[in-house]
């Protein structure tokens, strides 16, 4: 039957022990992990993180500024509604909607870019199904004759 435990080290004074199940687990795991999608996904949310603070400094560096002189010198950063002013050692309370905006822009940004993104991966997946022709079945008439002529051929050799 096996060793319903197995050692796999040490741990301060005491061993570590997983059973065989574990172990199963573990290499189900690793299976899972190797796969072509989780590192693909993985690869995806680094370069989506890398592509977020690209368009980031896009819209806070260059977008926001030129919209802002065109506007009238408007620093988008700088626009707030101020509940409260400030008052002694009490920060004033402000509602800093300039940084919502800029945010805004930022995800149309980025939504936009993803949509092109699907877009164009989408139609590439559809020229490649439409180059591909479709095996078709064959309907049943072919099916009765195919199967009429081989059990005419089988017939001809027994003779």
């Amino acid at each position: 039957m096996g060793k319903p435990w197995i050692s796999i080290g040490y741990r301060g004074r005491g061993k570590i022990i997983i059973g065989e199940r574990g172990i199963f687990m573990l290499n189900e795991f690793k299976k899972f992990a190797l796969k072509g999608n989780v590192i693909d996904l993985a690869v995806g949310v680094i370069i989506g993180g890398a592509f977020g603070k690209i368009v980031s400094s896009l819209v806070n560096d260059i977008l926001m500024p030129i919209i802002g002189i065109l506007i009238g010198g408007i620093n988008f950063a700088d626009l707030k509604y101020i509940i409260t002013p400030a008052s002694g050692d009490i920060a004033e309370v402000a509602i800093l909607y300039g940084s919502f905006i800029q945010s805004v822009i930022d995800f149309l940004i980025i939504s936009f870019s993803i949509f092109l993104f699907i877009k164009l991966l989408s139609s590439r997946k559809k020229k490649e199904a439409e180059a591909t022709p479709a095996v078709t079945e064959p309907s049943q008439e072919v099916l009765i004759l195919e199967e009429i002529r081989d059990l005419l051929k089988s017939n001809q050799s027994v003779k």
